[in-house]
């Protein structure tokens, strides 16, 4: 039932914008949010300031092995977060839970009334893009843009993936390029909130 709603979690790939919508939504909501960044955070985006060892990651290691180490990461946090969440389900502590290690085939094991999930996905055109405009892309030097490159390769499989997932294990898919789309996410999970607040 809609009324029991007490665990948002929002996966995808990076750049989907997570983490803005949870922002906006545990703000409105009056809920705690975490990223899964916040507990352990995987080689990430290189640029801005980036350390060697990251640039380094990216430029030597193949893109099966970079995808490896991406899953096998993932893995190895999901026990922890498995452990988070249901903390605050026993708790009855309305939570937001963001990020790329939530992945639909985990969520798919823990999908009840109490917990809500979905998937935000766009385009991998759209992610491209998104992701070169961070970086600065179009005015980097050769060599940081193959590190770009590299990044960009990893993060557009894992969305195809988690996508396929997605299907695969009944989470919730949203498009995150659709304004309205996301709009119309974001008016729904704040009307589950008001009725659980106002069944409690």
């Amino acid at each position: 039932m809609e009324d029991d709603l007490l665990i948002i979690l929002i996966s995808g790939s990076s750049h989907v914008g997570k983490t803005t919508f949870a922002t906006r939504l545990a703000e409105e909501l009056g809920w705690e949010s975490i990223s899964t960044d916040s507990l352990a955070r995987h080689p990430g985006r290189p640029w801005l300031g980036v350390s060697p060892h990251v640039k380094e990651y990216y430029s030597r290691l193949s893109d099966e092995a970079i995808y490896w180490f991406l899953l096998a990461h993932h893995e190895n946090m999901w026990p922890m977060m498995r452990q988070r969440i249901c903390a605050a389900q026993s708790a009855q502590a309305p939570l937001i839970f963001e990020g790329s290690a939530l992945r639909p085939e985990y969520l798919g094991e823990i999908l009840s009334r109490e917990i809500r999930s979905f998937l935000l996905y766009a385009d991998n055109n759209v992610l491209q893009e998104r992701i070169r405009a961070e970086a600065g892309y179009h005015v980097a030097d050769a060599a940081s843009r193959h590190v770009i490159d590299r990044f960009i390769e990893r993060s557009l499989r894992d969305n195809l993936e988690m996508h396929a997932a997605a299907l695969k294990h009944g989470v919730q898919i949203a498009d995150a390029a659709d304004n309205a789309a996301m709009v119309g996410l974001f008016d729904e999970m704040v009307s589950w909130a008001a009725k659980l607040v106002s069944t409690r």
